[in-house]
């Protein structure tokens, strides 16, 4: 399947995101075999089919309960989730926080946004050099900003969850993560920017942002080459962002804080 072919598929299923998407029908469209367009859309996107399809959908129940009075029930069956139950945890799993939590993080988003700047800059603890058991790099953008990075290495080729090992950065530059466990994890990275509002934070549709399409694999006695990351302006085949921001925004405030308490 040609990338054209995935960008079209991709603009299509953002068009009919609302309608009933089997597997059959994305096949259909592109006109290849259930088995042969889920192996070639992985290849693509790191993800099979209905996985996006269904990560898009939290994304628009994320959309809707930050910009509308819809209740959490009315929301998730305007996903195709029949069951409140049922959304409700899938939410809670792939954003960090319950629909009705995340609802009503308006006001800390912009609270602890407030209390990171005030941090000012803040430096590595740990050496970048490489080795085993660590994961370190640069971060780099063509586009200046002023903000803070969050980065993370997560379990799947998606923002959603909590990160395996995460941190937010001050600035562009090294970051380092120490005491990975063997496995195999993807880097992601997106930008928060300091004049944006809670709501653009809650819902960083536009924020720049970078993830890595290749696994790192980490292993017991072999040392992670550098990586460098490069962020960049979002593009139509990212998968969207799930996690709240804001959520990892405040664990790593918390961190900080514990550190400062230990160090007293």
């Amino acid at each position: 399947m040609e990338n054209a072919e995935i960008d079209a598929l991709i603009a299509y299923i953002h068009r009919y995101i609302d309608e009933p998407l089997p597997l059959s029908r994305l096949a259909s469209y592109v006109a290849y075999s259930p088995y042969h367009f889920t192996r070639l859309f992985k290849e693509r996107m790191g993800l099979p089919p209905l996985y996006y399809v269904s990560s898009l959908r939290l994304q628009k129940a994320k959309d809707l309960l930050i910009h509308t009075n819809m209740s959490v029930r009315d929301i998730g069956l305007e996903i195709g989730q029949q069951s409140l139950g049922t959304f409700s945890s899938r939410f809670t799993e792939k954003v960090g926080v319950s629909p009705t939590e995340f609802r009503n993080s308006l006001q800390a988003t912009h609270t602890n946004l407030h209390a990171l700047r005030s941090l000012g800059a803040w430096q590595l603890e740990h050496p970048v050099s490489p080795g085993r058991g660590r994961v370190v790099g640069t971060v780099h953008s063509d586009y200046p900003f002023e903000g803070v990075i969050l980065i993370g290495l997560f379990a799947k080729p998606i923002p959603e969850g909590l990160p395996l090992y995460g941190t937010v950065l001050s600035s562009l530059g090294h970051f380092c993560f120490t005491g990975v466990k063997p496995g195999t994890y993807y880097l992601m990275a997106t930008s928060v920017l300091w004049e944006m509002q809670a709501s653009e934070i809650l819902l960083p549709h536009t924020t720049l942002r970078t993830r890595s399409k290749e696994p790192i694999v980490v292993s017991s006695g072999a040392i992670v080459p550098h990586r460098d990351a490069w962020l960049y302006p979002p593009a139509p085949d990212d998968p969207p962002i799930l996690i709240s921001l804001p959520l990892l925004v405040n664990n790593f405030l918390a961190k900080i804080s514990n550190h400062h308490l230990i160090n007293q």
